[in-house]
């Protein structure tokens, strides 16, 4: 688990009726009681809800967790606002009233900190965690009346929640999260949600890789527009994901461009194994907007994919430069058409040994029983608040 200094500058390295999830308990003989809140939940598609899921189920070895969340709609897709708000206010209800409170309660996003609130007024001597990622803490760098009103929401938070702890997904989500008053957070980078086996493929086509959201500071857009056209005519680019920002969708008509929608998990990996290299093109924003971790970059080495993305905020902390991949500068053209090139050019023992040195460092570290067990050992250090 990764630390920063505590000061207020910077922080440590269903349906709304049937959200509720099964008691699981842990084989542990002294079991700590965890109660687990998410309003982010397969089959809904997205980091958060893949957090969520693979966090809570690897709790299970440290403790008695009980999963309170509210499942998306089966075609990806996150649930209404009507259910989220049915969600938030039974989810609430439950914590607030609960006959034995558990020990440890933990939110699974920022947004939602009125649970961790509500969990406050029922157990003050509780302890309180709050995950924090990348949209939680940039989504007010957005600006305007939305921006400026989710800022002074999360300071509010910061207030009514204290003493509570927050579990970054990087160094970039922890000192977003400082700026809102939130002192005491420690960085838990993420993990691949599959397993790695298999093995890699000792050729590649000419067919590059992007998958994931389909919003602007995600770059795919960008990367279609100026990095595409300096390389050579027989790349093609694959995007697999969801339009989320309409403007991003002109760019998927270029002809060198294939759309595949949103992908299966299976489908998805082997399409990661399959592509000469999997690109995260993240670009800066003059917003100052990033993303917190980049999920997608670790479960596509894990996968057996070649990775190269931006060097920038959390993707710092998702790609082990040269061993799982390679980090570019962000909005660079010409350092992403050379690394691309570079890399068309390996030979296949080259591009082979790399691929399976770059699965043994994603098994040895970017494993969910890493994250649960460095998350579970927050829940009993003490609380640095100020």
């Amino acid at each position: 688990m990764d630390r920063v200094l505590r000061d207020p500058g910077c922080a440590r390295r269903l349906d709304c009726c049937h959200f509720t999830r099964i008691v699981e308990h842990a084989s542990m003989s002294s079991a700590l009681r965890i109660t687990f809140v998410s309003r982010k939940w397969p089959p809904a598609m997205g980091g958060i809800e893949t957090y969520a899921k693979a966090l809570s189920d690897k709790l299970r070895d440290h403790g008695e967790i009980q999963v309170i969340a509210l499942p998306g709609h089966a075609d990806g897709s996150p649930p209404s606002a009507l259910r989220l708000i049915g969600f938030g206010i039974a989810a609430g209800f439950r914590l607030l009233f609960a006959a034995r409170p558990a020990p440890v309660v933990h939110v699974a996003d920022m947004a939602s900190w009125p649970l961790a609130f509500a969990a406050r007024i029922r157990r003050p001597s509780g302890r309180r965690v709050l995950s924090a990622h990348g949209t939680d803490v940039s989504y007010p760098l957005r600006g305007g009346l939305r921006g400026r009103a989710y800022g002074l929401y999360l300071r509010l938070g910061a207030l009514l929640t204290s003493p509570v702890t927050v579990v970054a997904n990087s160094a970039a989500t922890a000192a977003g999260a400082a700026r809102f008053g939130y002192r005491d957070a420690s960085v838990v980078p993420l993990a691949a949600n599959l397993p790695v086996a298999g093995g890699t493929p000792e050729t590649a086509g000419r067919t590059i890789l992007y998958s994931g959201r389909l919003l602007r500071h995600k770059g795919c857009s960008w990367f279609i527009e100026q990095v595409l056209p300096r390389l050579p005519a027989d790349v093609t680019l694959e995007v697999a994901g969801m339009v989320w920002d309409e403007a991003e969708r002109a760019a998927l008509a270029d002809p060198r461009v294939r759309y595949l929608g949103r992908l299966d998990q299976d489908a998805l990996h082997q399409h990661m194994a399959a592509a000469m290299c999997v690109v995260v093109p993240n670009i800066e924003l003059e917003s100052g907007e990033f993303e917190g971790f980049g999920l997608v970059a670790v479960e596509a080495s894990a996968a057996g994919g070649l990775v190269i993305a931006a060097r920038h905020a959390g993707l710092v902390e998702a790609v082990r430069d040269g061993e799982t991949g390679f980090l570019v500068a962000p909005g660079d053209v010409e350092a992403w058409a050379e690394a691309i090139t570079r890399i068309a050019d390996w030979t296949p023992d080259r591009r082979a040994a790399f691929l399976r040195r770059s699965k043994v460092v994603c098994a040895d570290y970017y494993s969910w029983a890493r994250v649960a067990s460095e998350t579970a050992a927050l829940y009993s250090e003490p609380v640095h608040d100020r």
